[in-house]
């Protein structure tokens, strides 16, 4: 008999609280979620519902104040905070809305920053973080200062540093917030790809246009899960009416008609 799995993350009873006595404020109130190695989940909801707040306690950037969380069945909450640091640094890549880049740093210094922790030397280094911007198209900037580059560029350079370690989750906070329609649709289509790789995406947003990439989709309201909903797969419907002009149509052949015979007349 072969041993299940674990999910890749599982919140039992997780709680957040702000402020204290009478100004006390549940960010998260008593949150139970699982998610499976493979999803591509999005959070969805109104402003201060806990999106953020989930999504910081899921990246090990902030602690939970009660409740469980169990990382590929291990509870962080008894890990040091050097161990959390070394989990982020090889099996999290974390997504800002705001990019997070280094001004006085290059496209290719910022991308390598995260192998630092890793005691890598910086020949190595450079050389990891210049094979993944080629994957997104970025390497004639490699030695560009952030400010030379556009939103979808800054976006996409965030988003290599964040894989460079070859993470197994990706944390999304607004991705696409501060991008234009153009630049959002390659910054989704490249998250999509990185999904069809087999990570776990979990994405932070307030379109409800990109819940179509996620195969699971999560509400939240007042620091708790409103609704939780698994994006179905729509089968192609045959018999639907396609709109003229959409295809081409074949010609029935007309049928053959045969000219009635005319019946010879007697003779006399």
């Amino acid at each position: 008999m072969t041993k299940k799995t674990p999910p890749v993350i599982e919140l039992r009873g997780l709680t957040k609280l702000y402020g204290i006595g009478d100004a006390e404020h549940h960010a998260l109130d008593a949150i139970d979620l699982t998610i499976e190695k493979g999803e591509f989940i999005t959070i969805m909801g109104p402003s201060g519902c806990g999106k953020t707040t989930l999504l910081n306690i899921l990246g090990l950037l902030d602690r939970s104040d009660d409740g469980e969380y169990l990382l590929d069945g291990t509870s962080v909450e008894t890990l040091s905070g050097a161990r959390h640091a070394r989990i982020r640094s090889q099996q999290i890549g974390i997504v800002f809305q705001s990019f997070n880049l280094i001004n006085r740093l290059t496209v290719i210094e910022n991308v390598a920053l995260p192998l630092t922790y890793r005691g890598m030397y910086r020949t190595k280094r450079l050389m990891m973080a210049s094979d993944i911007l080629k994957s997104f198209h970025l390497s004639e900037r490699e030695y560009y200062m952030p400010w030379q580059l556009s939103g979808g560029q800054m976006q996409r350079v965030a988003i290599a540093r964040a894989l460079v370690n070859n993470p197994s989750i990706i944390l999304a906070d607004e991705p696409t917030g501060n991008l234009d329609s153009k630049s959002s649709h390659i910054v989704m289509e490249e998250l999509s790809d990185l999904h069809k790789r087999g990570n776990t995406i979990v994405m932070v947003t307030h379109n409800p246009n990109l819940t179509t990439y996620a195969s699971r989709v999560i509400h939240m309201l007042d620091g708790k899960i409103a609704s939780d909903t698994k994006t179905p797969v729509i089968p192609e419907d045959k018999n639907k009416k396609v709109p003229l002009g959409s295809r081409k149509t074949t010609k029935a052949a007309p049928k053959k008609t045969t000219k009635p015979r005319k019946k010879k007349q007697a003779k006399k």
